[in-house]
C-alpha cells in the first residue's frame, strides 16, 4: 500500500466529545457526536447529500437510497448527513425499521414507526432527540412575538399561522392540537400541553381519548403515517426551521417480510414518497433510506420486484465503476480501501490524544504495522467490516496510555482480532 499524505490535524477536541467518541467505538457502536473527527473519504457522496439538504432548505424535496453491504457504512453515513442537516437549520427525525415498525401496516406498526421518529426528533439545540416539545414552543413564541409587533391578538396570530396547515390532509386536526397547546401555554395548563405533545408524537391510540383530551376526532395512525410527516415538515417551517429530514435505516426489514401482499403495500408507500419528492408534490422535506443491495435489487423480494420502483431507481445507463453518477436516487457505498483505513487510524490517534499532536501515543510506523497485522489476521473482513480493527487499535492506545513503559512494537502483533461479524451498529460503520 502506498501511504497517503495525511494533513496534520489541528484544533483541540473537547474532553467530553473525545470521551464519547472513544467510548462508542470501543463498545462497537457508531458515535452519535463528533462524526466529523473520524470521517474520511466519501467526498462525492457527501457533496451529493449536501446539495440535497440545500435543496430542501430552499423549498424542494429529496429522496435517496443509501445502499451498501454490511460493513460499507450506511449507519455512519446517515449519522453524518443528519449532523450536516442540523447545522443547516433543518429538523431531523430518524428510526430503524423492525418487525414492529413499518411504513405501511394495519396493526399499529406504522404508527409505532412515526412515534419512534418523533421521539428522536432533533434540532441543532437538541441534537440527541426529544426536541418535539421545543419545536412546538418555538412556534408559539414566534407567533406571540409577531402578535406583539403587529398589535394583533395572540389567538388571531396563532390561528393565522396555522391556516397554512389546513390545506394538507389531516391539517385541520393537526392545527387544532397545536392550538390546544397554545391554550395550555397561555393558561398554564401543563396537562393540556402534555396531551397536545402526546398527540403529535402519535401516542394516542384511541380516538375517544383524543377527543376527550383535545377535542379532535382523529389520531395519527397507520393510515396517516406519511401525511403527518408532510404536515410536520410544513409545521417546522412555520416554527422557523428550514425543513425536515427523515432518516430510515434497516430498510432490509421490509425485504424480510414473507407475505408478498404486506411487502408490496410497504413498497407502495415507498413509491408514493419517491413520486412526491421527485414530482414536486412535497416541500421542505427529504428522505434517506438505508438498506442492503438485496433490499434494492432482488428481483423476487427487493424494491426491484416492484416494477414502478425498478424503473425509477434504475442506475444511469452510461455510468460505470470509473464514472459514478451521484445525482441519481441511489447512493452506493463500497468497501474500505487500505488508504482509507490509514487515514482513519490517523484520525483515531488524533481523537484519542484530544486533538493535541504532542500527546500522540504511537508514530506513523505503528499504524502501518498494525494495518499489516489486521490484514494478515482478518483477510477480506478487514476491508468489509472495520469494527474489530477500530476496537483493537483503541485498545492498543488505551494500554499504552496506562502503561508508559510498554512499546507499541511489542504489542501490535499480540492484538487479538476476531473475524465474527455481528449484526450491531459497527457492522455498518463505513467512513
Amino acid at each position: 500500500m502506498t501511504q497517503p499524505t495525511v494533513p496534520v490535524e489541528t484544533g483541540r477536541i473537547r474532553q467530553r466529545e473525545r470521551d464519547a467518541i472513544v467510548a462508542s467505538l470501543r463498545a462497537g457502536m457508531v458515535p452519535r457526536v463528533g462524526q466529523q473527527h473520524v470521517q474520511v473519504g466519501r467526498v462525492a457522496e457527501v457533496q451529493a447529500v449536501v446539495h440535497d439538504v440545500d435543496g430542501i432548505a430552499g423549498g424542494g424535496a429529496g429522496c435517496r437510497f443509501v445502499i451498501g453491504e454490511y460493513g460499507s457504512g450506511k449507519t455512519f453515513f446517515l449519522h453524518l448527513v443528519r449532523s450536516i442537516a442540523l447545522e443547516k437549520r433543518l429538523v431531523t427525525v430518524h428510526a430503524d425499521l423492525s418487525p414492529d415498525r413499518r411504513l405501511h401496516a394495519a396493526s399499529g406498526q406504522a404508527r409505532g414507526l412515526y412515534a419512534e421518529l418523533m421521539r428522536n426528533l432533533a434540532t441543532r439545540a437538541r441534537p440527541d432527540g426529544g426536541g418535539l416539545a421545543s419545536v412546538v414552543e418555538r412556534f408559539v413564541t414566534g407567533a406571540l412575538n409577531e402578535a406583539n409587533a403587529t398589535g394583533d391578538a395572540p389567538a388571531d396570530a396563532i390561528r393565522s399561522r396555522l391556516a397554512a396547515l389546513a390545506e394538507l390532509t389531516g391539517g385541520y386536526d393537526f392545527a387544532a392540537v397545536v392550538g390546544a397547546y397554545w391554550r395550555g401555554y397561555d393558561s398554564g395548563d401543563e396537562r393540556l400541553r402534555g396531551d397536545a405533545v402526546r398527540w403529535l408524537r402519535a401516542e394516542f391510540t384511541s380516538r375517544v381519548d383524543a377527543r376527550a383530551a383535545l377535542g379532535v376526532r382523529t389520531i395519527i395512525d397507520d393510515s396517516t403515517f406519511y401525511d403527518h410527516l408532510k404536515l410536520m415538515a410544513r409545521f417546522v417551517r412555520l416554527a422557523g426551521f428550514n425543513g425536515l429530514l427523515v432518516c430510515l435505516d434497516e430498510m432490509v426489514n421490509l425485504y424480510k417480510i414473507t407475505g408478498s401482499a404486506v411487502r408490496n403495500a410497504n413498497y407502495e408507500q415507498v413509491l408514493r414518497i419517491v413520486n412526491d419528492t421527485t414530482q414536486g408534490s412535497a416541500e421542505h422535506v427529504g428522505f434517506l433510506f438505508g438498506g442492503t443491495p438485496e433490499f434494492l435489487m432482488d428481483p423476487r423480494r427487493g424494491l426491484f420486484s416492484y416494477p414502478a420502483l425498478a424503473s425509477r431507481l434504475a442506475p444511469n445507463r452510461f455510468g460505470s465503476v470509473e464514472r459514478v453518477d451521484h445525482s441519481g436516487p441511489v447512493i452506493r457505498l463500497g468497501n474500505l480501501a487500505p488508504e482509507d483505513i490509514f487515514v482513519l487510524l490517523t484520525k483515531l490517534r488524533h481523537v484519542y490524544a484530544g486533538g493535541e499532536p504532542a500527546r500522540y501515543l504511537v508514530p506513523d510506523e505503528a499504524l502501518t504495522a498494525y494495518m499489516a497485522h489486521c490484514a494478515a489476521r482478518l483477510g477480506d473482513a478487514y476491508f468489509r467490516t472495520p469494527r474489530e480493527t477500530i476496537r483493537g487499535f483503541l485498545d492498543l492506545l488505551s494500554l499504552l496510555e496506562q502503561h508508559p513503559d510498554l512499546h507499541w512494537s511489542s504489542l501490535v502483533g499480540s492484538v487479538d482480532l476476531t473475524t465474527s461479524i455481528d449484526d450491531d451498529e459497527l457492522t455498518s460503520f463505513r467512513l
